[in-house]
Parts: structure tokens; C-alpha cells; sequence
């Protein structure tokens, strides 16, 4: 199963998120990407583009205005894959806080 994880510029909770579970759920592949394109290129994290999520089986969000994004440039096309989190952008890259939150909504 390909499992993407979404946040603003990939730096912090999805890109969390990927390494943790990667790291603990070598039967899936995990990738994260970031849907502030500006921030992304400038910070040399990876941009969401529409390959990845078709890629992906399932998509996680970090919150809602990420999923409003992704729906803003592709519809309601990938709707079904994707989940909100509600995770706010107030964690720093493999806070201890963040992953039990992101271990306590998912499971695989």
C-alpha cells in the first residue's frame, strides 16, 4: 500500500510522518509532500503534485485547508483517499507529541 502524507511545505508533520512510519511499517511505502510550493522550492522539500497523489492508496492531510488545496487544483477526483488529521502546524520535525498523536489516528 503507497500511503502519502500532506502539509504545508514538508518539513515538519508529514515529513514526520513519512520517516516514522517508514521506518516502523516496512510492508507499506511511504512519501510526503508539502502543498505551499513556494516554501517547498525554496526549502528544497518535495512539492504534493497530482502523480503523487495517484500514487498514493491513501492520502493523509494535516488539516483541512490542505484538503481544500488539493480539491481547489484537482476536484473532488482523489476525494476518497484522502483523510484530515487535524494536526496544527505547531510541531517540530519528530516531536515526540506529534508522533503519539499520529500513532493514536492511524492505523495499518
Amino acid at each position: 500500500m503507497n500511503i502519502l502524507f500532506v502539509c504545508s511545505a514538508n518539513k515538519q508533520r508529514s515529513k514526520t510522518a513519512e520517516d516514522y512510519f517508514a521506518l516502523n511499517y516496512p510492508d507499506f511505502t511511504f512519501l510526503s509532500a508539502g502543498t505551499n510550493s513556494k516554501i517547498c522550492r525554496k526549502e528544497g522539500t518535495t512539492e504534493l503534485t497530482e502523480d503523487l497523489l495517484i500514487w498514493a492508496d491513501k492520502v493523509y492531510v494535516m488539516e483541512q485547508r490542505h484538503l481544500e488545496q488539493v480539491k481547489k487544483h484537482t476536484g473532488s477526483k482523489y476525494y476518497n483517499k484522502i483523510t484530515v488529521l487535524n494536526i496544527p502546524d505547531i510541531y517540530k520535525y519528530y516531536d515526540a507529541e506529534l508522533i503519539s498523536i499520529l500513532v493514536g489516528k492511524l492505523v495499518f
